[in-house]
Parts: C-alpha cells; structure tokens; sequence
C-alpha cells in the first residue's frame, strides 16, 4: 500500500535553498561545546595537507632510487631521511584520524542529547489539541527521528571542509603538469554524481511520504508485543489484527523501497563504470609521457597517486553533497518543528496567586473541543 499523496521531488534549487539551514545548525554544534568544535576543524586542517605531503615523499624516494641507482652511490642517507619522513606523516595521519572520529563521536553524541532535550521542552510547551493533529505529529516524528542523522551530517559536513582543501594541494600538483587533467576528472565523476543525486532525492521523497505509516508501524508494533496491552490483545483476540495489519504496512514499504534500491545500484554501477574509464585513460597518458622521458618516474608515481586521490575526494565531494542537501532537507523538518508556537499562551504577567482563597473560583465561557470537531 501506497501513501496517496506523494511528495515532489527536491530539485537542485531544493537542495541549495536547504543549506541555509546548516549555518544555524553549525551554531547549535558550537554551543553543545565550543572547544572540541574548534579542536575537529583544526584537526581536519591538519589533515586535509597530508595525502599531498605523503605523495610527494613518495615521488622524492624514488627519485631518489633511481638516482643512486644510476649513479652506483651507496651515499643512502637522504634515503633514509625521506623514509623517516614518511614513516612519521602515516603515523600521525592515523593519530589524526583517530582523534577527529573520536571527537565526531563525542560532538555527535551530546548534540544528540541536547537536540533531545531541546524537542522534549519545546513539545511540553504546545497545546494539547495540537498533539491531536496527524499533521503535527508527523513533524514531531521527522523531528524526532534525525536526531542520528543530524550526527552524521555533521561529520559528513566537516569531511567535505577537508576534502576541499585537500583538492587545492593536490590539484595545484596536476595543473603545473597538465591542466586538461583535471577536467577529465570532472567529467568523468559526473555522471556519477548526476546518478547519486538523483537517488537520493527519491530517497529523501520516498521517507518523507512514508512518515504516517512508519508511526503506524511504531504503534502496531509496541501495541501488538507490549505487557501493557497484553490482557486486551488477548481478551479481544486481536494479534492477527494487528500482526496482518503490520504484515501488508511492512511489506509496502519494503516493496517500494526494494525497487528503488534496485534502481540505484544498477545505474550507480554503470556511470561508475563511465568515470572508472576516463581515470584510466588519464592514467595511461601519464604512462606514456613517464616512457618518452617528459616526466621521472617519481613524477608518475605522483601524478598517478594525486590524479587517483583526487578522483576520490572528488566523487566524495559530490556524493556527499547529494547527502548534505539531503540532510539539510532534514534540518528544515528539525526547525520548523521549533516554528510551531501555541495558540493559547500563559500571560506574562500573570495574577499571583491567593494565599487563602476567600471567594472560591467562578468559570464563565470555558470550553474545550478538538478541532474539526
């Protein structure tokens, strides 16, 4: 089954209009806490120079290789420097890492429980006819269940930081050597890209339209194996109820997203395959230039380790664009949850409070109803 009303697909306007959304959703990690924010941007910086500093050591060394080979020297010191050298670049690259996952971890963990907080205190304060309102509860559940995701966007956001200035390093090696090879990288991560976009918008519409019937499937779930509605399954006999009413919910959902996810990874393996061919071609005319002496082999190693560096980042960079913007799609449910005021307010300020109550309370005009009612 269906939902009937299906959501449009987010266009590329979508996507860059919801990014607006990760400024203030980059203050709410700064004040969940400002130090260890600053420490994972620094740590990234740091980063993001040592794929360019470990391949160009690497092109050093074997220059170095082949010179004393050449010359029959046995002089190995500088060799032995440039190993040293490197040696040090792996190990702190892994401390790097380590340190960065380990504050994604914990910056993720708190902002999970502040943003929690933060639901739970802005729900107590709305009316109760709104918590009647299937609208409403929808927003609540989108709201509620990001809370995960929103702390994988935030690692996501900051790795693309780092893969930027990643590509700066490495792609200022490959303009010196041959412009046009960094546009054969882009056109050959494209087509990729364009697919990974795509699909993630199918992605993002096909949760969003699925919301009513994920909290059905939450209730039917808790109702049908709960010890507090035990005695009335039982007494009503209303397991099989329940269980073929999950049953046909469960498996719509399934279906459809089996289907997408059919379609993702059969036209994501075919343009991969498209920018897989434009690496190798690039690959091969650094080969062959390397042959006719243009270029040392130190130089190809280089070349051919940046080219394939960059070609990651970049297929990293814009695949996890499609993510960002699908994350900041998210980020819109999570503040216009924060959008939604009461309708009836306390005065600010209110009547005290009698000490003794002389009169007794006298109410004139008060009633309650649900809307549409």
């Amino acid at each position: 089954m269906a939902p009937k009303n299906k959501l449009p697909q987010p266009t590329l306007k979508d996507r860059f209009a919801a990014l607006k959304y990760l400024p203030p959703f980059f203050k709410e990690i700064w004040n969940t806490h400002p130090w260890m924010t600053a420490g994972n941007g620094l740590l990234r910086l740091v980063r993001s120079a040592i794929p360019f500093g470990t391949l160009y050591l690497g092109k050093l060394i074997i220059d170095e290789v082949v010179r004393l080979i050449n010359s029959h020297s046995t002089d190995t010191s500088w060799l032995l420097w440039l190993i040293g050298l490197e040696l040090g670049l792996a190990v702190l690259s892994d401390g790097l890492n380590r340190a960065t996952s380990l504050l994604d971890a914990l910056l993720g963990d708190l902002h999970a429980n502040r943003s929690s907080i933060q639901i739970m205190e802005h729900a107590a304060t709305l009316d109760l006819a709104q918590f009647e309102d299937p609208v409403f509860y929808d927003k609540l559940e989108r709201a509620r269940q990001q809370t995960v995701g929103r702390t994988a966007l935030l690692a996501q956001t900051l790795a693309q930081f780092q893969d930027i200035i990643t590509i700066g390093f490495l792609g200022a090696g490959l303009v010196v050597f041959s412009p046009w090879l960094i546009l054969i990288l882009v056109l050959s991560i494209l087509p990729a890209f364009l697919g990974e976009f795509y699909f993630n918008a199918e992605s993002y519409a096909l949760s969003y339209q699925w919301t009513p019937q994920r909290r059905e499937l939450d209730y039917l779930r808790y109702v049908g194996a709960s010890n507090v509605n035990a005695k009335e399954v039982k007494l009503f006999n209303l397991s099989k109820f329940l269980t073929d009413r999950f049953r046909e919910v469960s498996s719509g959902y399934y279906e459809q997203n089996k289907k997408l996810a059919l379609r993702r990874a059969f036209w994501g393996a075919l343009l991969t395959a498209v920018g897989t061919a434009g690496y190798y071609g690039a690959y091969g005319y650094i080969g062959l230039e390397t042959v006719k002496g243009s270029i040392t082999l130190g130089s190809l190693t280089f070349l051919a380790g940046s080219f394939r560096q960059l070609k990651s980042s970049l297929e990293g960079i814009l695949n996890r664009f499609t993510s960002i913007s699908q994350g900041a799609l998210y980020l819109k449910d999570f503040f216009n949850f924060f959008h939604l005021q009461p309708e009836v307010a306390s005065p600010l300020h209110p009547r005290p409070f009698p000490s003794v109550i002389q009169e007794g309370f006298v109410f004139e005009n008060v009633s309650f109803r649900y809307p549409n009612a």
